[in-house]
């Protein structure tokens, strides 16, 4: 796979095969990569709730469908506003920009930019399949002991190294994971969290019926 340089990114944003809502700006553009700036939601996951049974510690597991909802609190900021991630803290937050690949010969993979690791934060890399849709998840922990991190929505965050792919990949290939269609194309700032993977797969796991998986559902090559 090459790695597409800025000049080849503007083309594909020109051509209308890259597509970001709100639009880039300069400060966004880099020698081979795209910036992305942090977005307005922030996920921070529930360790507790208040019951019948009084305060409980909430103990998550994703594969079983009640313990999938509501384990993130949503917080809004708005213009001027800041977060503060506690040490230690894990948080989840959207990017600013919504972003849309209108080929199937195109896919790119998020990182971080360092001057946040040089903050103290982990921000986790990520893949952005061919033709997907929608704004992107970041994962960030507060890596340090001691340290309030602060960050403001807008700040550039991570960047987008794209990569062309040998094959042009249809639809319906690009949106096919697994047996399944992908769970994240169109997703928006209000549904980042945790989605189910499928139920067939699901069940066998629980069962630890691992091998049945392979075998139902061995890949003809």
């Amino acid at each position: 796979m090459a790695t597409l340089t800025k000049k080849e990114i503007v083309i594909l944003i020109k051509e209308k095969k890259i597509e970001f809502d709100p639009s880039l700006d300069q400060f966004q553009i880099q020698p081979n990569s795209v910036d992305l700036r942090v977005g307005w939601n922030f996920y921070i996951p529930k360790s507790w709730e208040y019951n019948e049974k009084g305060r409980v510690a909430l103990k998550v597991d994703y594969l079983a469908s009640k313990e999938r909802e509501e384990r993130y609190k949503i917080i809004r900021l708005k213009g001027g506003q800041y977060f503060e991630i506690l040490p230690g803290e894990f948080i989840i937050i959207s990017t600013l920009e919504k972003i849309k690949l209108n080929t199937g010969s195109l896919m790119a993979i998020l990182f971080a930019r360092s001057s946040f690791i040089r903050r103290g934060l982990n921000v986790e890399s990520g893949t952005v399949d061919a033709r997907y849709d929608g704004h992107l998840m970041l994962p960030i922990t507060n890596n340090t002991r001691d340290q309030i991190i602060r960050i403001y929505p807008g700040e550039r965050i991570c960047q987008l190294v794209f990569f062309k792919l040998p094959y042009n990949l249809t639809e319906e290939e690009a949106l096919s994971h697994g047996i399944a269609r992908a769970k994240y194309v169109s997703s928006t700032p209000y549904g980042l969290e945790a989605r189910s993977d499928s139920k067939e797969e699901i069940e066998h796991i629980k069962k630890g019926n691992i091998m049945k998986i392979k075998e139902e559902y061995k890949l003809n090559v």
